[in-house]
């Protein structure tokens, strides 16, 4: 039988970043933590929106000799100090930026879950906000080989701020895991919306000569994310070892998918529902993130000289419409970026009443049914309900991340449920890689074989509606972990001893009972208004389109 024991006992012996000295008192509030995890969220979402620095960072050298840098090949661009930099050289910073989320969050994984959420995101800010000032040093210097590297330092940050809150938040709220999982991983959708616009004006501001402020901005930035992640580090708190919320008590029925067994870190990928979905998470994103990369010039190719009133394709075209439709075509992507922030939330939070697996059941046959539908909208030139069906399909390619934890909790349960995720978002590594390379390589073997630019998508928006049908046949392949996986009484309390979760806490009946209250205002306000000024711009430029 457990036996009491007083929070406070272990956490003198901790420094400031202890796990020990980050459990919660008695007035704390646990709607307190989704926004910490939100600030968190917030700024490393900034790396979907990095692609506002790519066209100011080929213009860093106004004197260089175009000519003369036009036969270099990418060594050479490696180590230029005289030669502007191509935007296809550039864009590897983000691909190194999703390949180390995925691979940080799978190496650090089980350290956060002993180390806590306060540990784990403090680092998480050094590595994301100090690698951002690092990288504008990187982009003064001119030198193509140390942006990369830390790019690397950048991408840690990525993966160990991503999952920080996920066990934590899990914990918090088990009675609603897809909605509070929901809210923080609506951040890195969101984070763009904020980030981008404030990347867009620093440039601005800090430029000089004719040339982008792209050094400054990074390291402003660097300087903002940092103090804005150590608030949201700071502002964690972890739950008293057998708290629950009031008058909640865990299901006890054996007819769904939710385990009151849990399943350790060591032995969770040796099991088939671990590579189930890592299936579903990989089809799911690697059919979204295809659409995200190539979104603009898809809505261009297809509908064209259309989204201003010109019927005639092969009819010249004026300045001022070229840029209306690349005004268009700019909206679009800042609305489908709105819509995979939403979907986060709206989707994980539904799963709390679908059930995880029928919601990606759900997510998956609507999708099928959206992506099949596309190149006829494109066909019989409605643009309205083109836009509309990706704005759908986006929102369900966010929903698929924010709906995995609790998922991932309900089958594996949440001993180890943040440090699981992070095994499994490598899934998402290795779907940033594939998505972007076969829709370009699609499109590519299309222009060879003289497909007209409206029917340039066809073959690649079925394809994706393919991964889809595969990613629902690994969802339907999803069965209760079966119990000789399951943790041992001894692995168990070796885990909740070094969580120091072994013994029930003192106060676990009454902690974390507090009222919202005035801090719990400001807290939300902290990353509420960001949000919704990065809403409005995101819906300004969205209004292109109408």
């Amino acid at each position: 039988m457990s036996t009491l024991v007083s929070p406070a006992a272990g956490a003198a012996s901790g420094g400031l970043l202890d796990r020990s000295r980050t459990i919660a008192g008695p007035r704390f509030n646990r709607w307190l933590v989704p926004p910490a995890a939100l600030a968190i969220h917030l700024c490393i979402g900034m790396a979907y929106g990095f692609s506002v620095f790519w066209l100011p960072m080929t213009k860093l050298l106004p004197a260089a000799n175009a000519a003369a840098c036009k036969g270099q090949g990418f060594i050479g661009e490696l180590f230029t100090t005289s030669c502007n930099w191509t935007v296809p050289s550039e864009t590897h910073v983000f691909e190194i930026f999703i390949a180390m989320l995925g691979i940080s969050a799978a190496i650090w994984g089980g350290w956060l879950e002993h180390a806590g959420p306060r540990k784990a995101g403090f680092y998480a800010a050094i590595c994301w906000g100090g690698g951002l000032i690092l990288l504008g040093l990187a982009v003064m210097s001119h030198q193509l080989w140390l942006v990369y590297l830390v790019a690397v330092f950048c991408g840690i940050g990525q993966g160990i701020g991503y999952i920080t809150p996920v066990s934590t938040l899990i914990k918090w709220f088990p009675d609603r895991r897809g909605m509070a999982t929901g809210f923080a991983i609506m951040g890195y959708g969101g984070g763009a919306m904020i980030g981008a616009p404030l990347a867009v004006w620093l440039m601005a501001r800090f430029a000089a000569h004719g040339v982008p402020g792209v050094p400054q901005a990074l390291m402003a930035m660097g300087v903002i994310y940092f103090i804005a992640m150590c608030l949201g580090a700071f502002g964690f708190r972890v739950t008293p070892a057998g708290w629950v919320p009031a008058g909640w008590t865990p299901p006890t029925n054996n007819k769904s998918l939710i385990s009151r067994n849990s399943v350790h870190l060591n032995t969770a990928w040796k099991t088939p529902q671990f590579w189930f979905i890592w299936g579903v998470l990989f089809c799911n994103v690697t059919a979204g993130i295809a659409v995200i990369a190539m979104a603009s010039p898809m809505f261009q190719d297809i509908f064209g000289a259309k989204l201003v009133g010109v019927v005639d394709a092969a009819a010249a075209l004026t300045p001022a419409q070229k840029a209306a439709i690349a005004a268009a075509a700019a909206g679009l992507v800042g609305l489908i970026s709105l819509f995979n922030s939403l979907g986060r939330l709206f989707w994980a939070s539904l799963s709390d009443f679908l059930g995880r697996k029928n919601t990606y059941y759900t997510i998956f046959v609507l999708g099928i049914i959206l992506y099949c539908l596309l190149p006829n909208w494109g066909h019989a030139g409605l643009a309205a309900a083109f836009v509309a069906s990706l704005c759908i399909i986006l929102t369900m390619y966010g929903g698929g991340f924010a709906t995995l934890p609790a998922y991932l909790a309900d089958i594996f349960g949440p001993q180890m449920v943040g440090a699981i995720h992070g095994r499994l978002i490598t899934a998402w590594s290795a779907a940033g890689v594939v998505g972007p390379f076969v829709i370009a390589s699609l499109r590519q073997f299309g222009i060879d074989h003289g497909v007209v630019h409206t029917r340039l998508y066809d073959l690649t928006l079925y394809v994706m509606a393919g991964l889809l049908f595969a990613g629902l046949i690994c969802n339907a392949l999803v069965r209760p972990v079966d119990s000789k996986y399951w943790m041992s009484e001894e692995e168990v309390a070796r885990e909740r001893a070094l969580l120091k979760e072994d013994r029930v806490a003192a106060n676990a009946a009454t902690a974390a009972r507090g009222q919202f209250g005035i801090v719990g205002a400001i807290a939300w306000a902290a990353v509420g208004i960001p949000f919704l000024i990065g809403l409005y711009i995101a819906l300004s430029k969205a209004a292109a389109l109408i």
